[in-house]
């Protein structure tokens, strides 16, 4: 006599090395199979458990299933065949990385400037997936069957700072949902330090666009008029100004769009310094700087822009988790060179620092998280 498994496993049912049965109990009938599974399987997206299905991986008393809306009744037992995780497509490799908190669900990276985030064109290897593939190893439990990193938001190739990474598609799912709300209802909360030329003329605000691909550029992301873009929004305050040729402002993001902040910074007319994209009209400004502050930008070759500040809900244990990051030494050497400019600007005064409000608090270091370098 056959098994209670063997018998709802089926003679057409697609391999796997995980077996898993569930039963629907009476308030479950008339429930879809692919919402019951999701519900059952907590670890499981519910995209998986559909792809799952319509690939041949359920059977219910036996029979396969491949329809998720198959509607289910009081007893029936349904057998999900879980597959084994696939290689990734993006070969792992041995990238310098520094890792600020991991555990089995998620890591939080410090992302250096220069280092794109996924493969594409033009950048097929040396990405921080490619290194997380590498860093991680058997400890990626799959996202959406594939055994790689799920990368929930993007930091531009010349944005240095913080960035997620899931390791599994439970703590994928509860990440999405987290940077899908935007903080709305959620604690979700991303914090940007920015060089930005010229002093607003207030202390903070609000820029609130809609933004959509250049016409003209398709390298470039333009504000456009309502209803032509997606909605984004954009939080700053004043951290320091240096008399009226720079500031360092922190930017919150409210929603989270390709290259949202350096947009809305040339929108309201304070492009990043360094910017290529966003401040080529700006280069001339430079020569009004101190000679150390025109050297510093010289030498950066990317956007002044750092995520700062990342806070989340552990998706997995529910902890409030909030990680900082200092200003790495190439932004750190142009605020000093900006601060502490000793000799004349044209006009006879030296340029010097106003400080309006602090820097973002240190690194909350939650559940003892540590960076390192591997």
């Amino acid at each position: 006599m056959k098994s209670k498994t063997e018998a709802a496993q089926g003679p057409r049912l697609a391999g796997g090395d995980g077996i898993r049965l569930y039963t629907a109990a009476a308030a479950d009938a008339g429930e879809r199979l692919d919402r019951f599974l999701a519900a059952a399987a907590a670890d499981l997206s519910r995209t998986r458990i559909k792809k799952l299905i319509e690939s041949g991986h359920v059977s219910i008393d036996g029979a396969l299933v491949s329809d998720p809306a198959r509607h289910l009744r009081c007893g029936e037992t349904a057998l999900l065949c879980l597959p084994p995780p696939e290689d990734a497509l993006p070969a792992g490799e041995k990238v310098p990385l520094t890792v600020v908190y991991e555990d089995e669900h998620l890591l939080v990276i410090d992302k250096p400037a220069g280092l794109v985030v996924h493969p594409g064109a033009g950048h097929k290897s040396g990405t921080l997936v490619n290194a997380l593939i590498a860093h991680c190893g058997e400890s990626l439990s799959g996202i959406g069957g594939v055994k790689r990193p799920g990368i929930v938001h993007r930091l531009d190739k010349g944005t240095s700072g913080l960035i997620v990474a899931a390791k599994s598609d439970a703590s994928h799912w509860g990440l999405a949902e987290q940077f899908a709300d935007h903080g709305k209802a959620l604690p979700l909360d991303r914090e940007y330090l920015a060089f930005v030329w010229g002093v607003p003329a207030r202390p903070s605000g609000t820029v609130e666009t809609d933004l959509a691909r250049h016409p003209a550029n398709r390298e470039k992301i333009a504000a456009v008029p309502a209803g032509r873009g997606r909605h984004a929004r954009t939080h700053w305050r004043v951290v320091e100004h240096y008399f009226a040729e720079a500031s360092l402002l922190t930017c919150r993001l409210e929603t989270g769009r390709t290259h949202q902040i350096r947009v809305h910074m040339a929108h309201i007319g304070h492009p990043v310094m360094g910017d290529p994209l966003y401040a080529a009209g700006f280069k001339t400004k430079a020569a009004r700087l101190p000679s150390a502050a025109r050297s510093c930008l010289r030498a950066l070759s990317r956007q002044a822009l750092h995520a700062a500040l990342l806070g989340f809900r552990h998706p997995v244990t529910g902890v409030l988790m909030r990680f900082n990051s200092a200003l790495p030494p190439d932004l750190q050497s142009l605020r000093e060179a900006l601060a502490g400019g000793s000799e004349p600007r044209p006009g006879g005064k030296p340029l010097q620092a106003r400080r309006e409000g602090g820097l973002p608090a240190k690194v909350d270091e939650s559940q003892g998280a540590r960076g390192r370098t591997d």
